[in-house]
């Protein structure tokens, strides 16, 4: 038996969502005005797995995460500079659209920002309005539950999806921050810190859903908790900006390689606590 020449090509892995997303950064460079905060960052992000961006405050790491979907742009005076490929398509093409882009690289804050008056229910859905896409009622009521299952709200919330996003805890409305994110099929799920305001109970459960989301979409996340950085992800990306220098990456790898045997003494430093 004959095999096309195709056939024996490797193909992305697959998840609901359809085939899971590589994301990569070439030669990132950043400014606010004439200030440079980061400089000529690469870095890709592996389809299906989650990567750890670290480092100490002010290097760079959440405007980097802001700019692989396009929000860096919003603030006034700041600028970039290189590529940020979704499966090699440039999200920063002109004939891109930003609301595209943001589609597929979905992002979960540091601070829970449901929309306070508005219900569970409708916060879920509230992406669907955003982006133009129209759903049946069977259809968006069944989203509706599949989102809060994957986020581990749909068993606290399914008797009171009427109540307000606002009334829940700090803790469920991370996650239910979570399933408004994915209610819109992100190939990408970016998270700033999405566990520093929570409690140690709340944390865990975020970090179960990031576990079970990993076979889904593509997570990105940034934190300052090293044991949560070793549990979380697959891979980690040190940053740092010394002496008054832009932010950059010093190094990068599998998580265990980083904690246990980085290659340059500052990361070593920097993930057992020395600084930072």
């Amino acid at each position: 038996m004959s095999l096309d020449s195709t056939s024996l090509m490797p193909t992305a892995p697959t998840g609901p969502y359809g085939s899971l997303a590589a994301l990569e950064a070439r030669s990132i460079s950043a400014w606010f005005g004439q200030h440079k905060v980061l400089d000529r960052v690469s870095l890709t992000m592996a389809a299906g797995e989650v990567t750890a961006l670290i480092g100490p405050s002010g290097c760079g790491k959440s405007t980097f995460l802001r700019i692989l979907n396009r929000m860096h742009e919003l603030i006034p005076g700041a600028s970039l500079a290189g590529e940020v490929l979704l499966d090699d398509q440039d999200l920063y093409a002109p004939v891109r659209r930003i609301t595209d882009a943001r589609r597929q690289v979905g992002m979960v804050f540091q601070k829970p920002n449901p929309f306070p008056t508005m219900s569970i229910y409708d916060n879920v859905v509230a992406g669907l309005r955003l982006t133009g896409t129209r759903i049946g009622r069977d259809a968006r009521d069944a989203l509706v539950e599949e989102c809060l299952a994957k986020a581990g709200l749909w068993k606290e919330v399914r008797d009171r999806l009427r109540s307000p996003g606002g009334a829940l805890s700090g803790g469920q409305q991370q996650r239910l921050c979570i399933a408004r994110s994915l209610a819109v099929r992100p190939r990408v799920l970016l998270m700033d810190e999405p566990c520093s305001a929570l409690d140690p109970t709340s944390t865990r459960r975020i970090e179960e859903t990031i576990a079970e989301l990993v076979a889904e979409v593509t997570i990105v996340i940034v934190t300052h908790n090293m044991q949560q950085a070793a549990r979380v992800s697959n891979q980690c990306a040190f940053f740092l900006a010394e002496h008054g220098t832009p932010g950059a990456i010093v190094e990068h790898g599998p998580t265990e390689v980083m904690f246990d045997s980085p290659q340059d003494s500052r990361t070593y430093d920097y993930v057992h606590g020395r600084f930072g």
